[in-house]
């Protein structure tokens, strides 16, 4: 499951890489991101971003069910992902203490902080499943990779 994990991710990582070449708008990026991820990730159920708005988190571009608009500070995996300054996995979101859910079927999620150029957190990328412990360690480093690709930096 390893290997074929991470050969979807190189797969995806080089069309995003491609794609990403014709445009350099973040939201647009973005929202080339979501497309790309919740069509080739297996469990997915919503794909987005939170951005950081005047010290709130604010609904940017997803793809999946209706999304809160506003996430309450402080509270939910969004938000650890800000304060913590890291990516947050969460096996079962039942479990995660002041977990905020905008889909109640939503079972596990994943969080990536998203910075700029100087390494400010601009906002989060949220990433939803249906499914109990859908994502792991291959799928953080590897989506940390794609979301240096939304102010276009390069990975080495």
């Amino acid at each position: 499951m390893t290997s074929k994990k991470t050969s979807r991710y190189t797969r995806i990582y080089a069309q995003l890489e491609k794609l990403m070449e014709k445009c350099s708008d973040t939201l647009a990026r973005m929202a080339t991101v979501n497309a790309i991820l919740y069509n080739k990730v297996e469990g997915v159920s919503w794909v987005g971003f939170y951005l950081l708005k005047e010290g709130q988190l604010i609904v940017g571009p997803y793809q999946g069910p209706l999304a809160c608009q506003v996430l309450e500070k402080g509270k939910g995996v969004c938000w650890a992902g800000i304060n913590w300054q890291k990516t947050i996995i969460v096996p079962d979101v039942h479990d995660f203490p002041g977990h905020v859910a905008c889909d109640s079927r939503s079972q596990s999620e994943i969080v990536i902080p998203l910075q700029n150029r100087e390494g400010e957190i601009t906002g989060v990328m949220d990433i939803d499943s249906r499914l109990k412990d859908n994502f792991d360690v291959i799928d953080g480093q590897e989506l940390e990779k794609i979301c240096r690709l939304i102010y276009g930096q390069v990975n080495d």
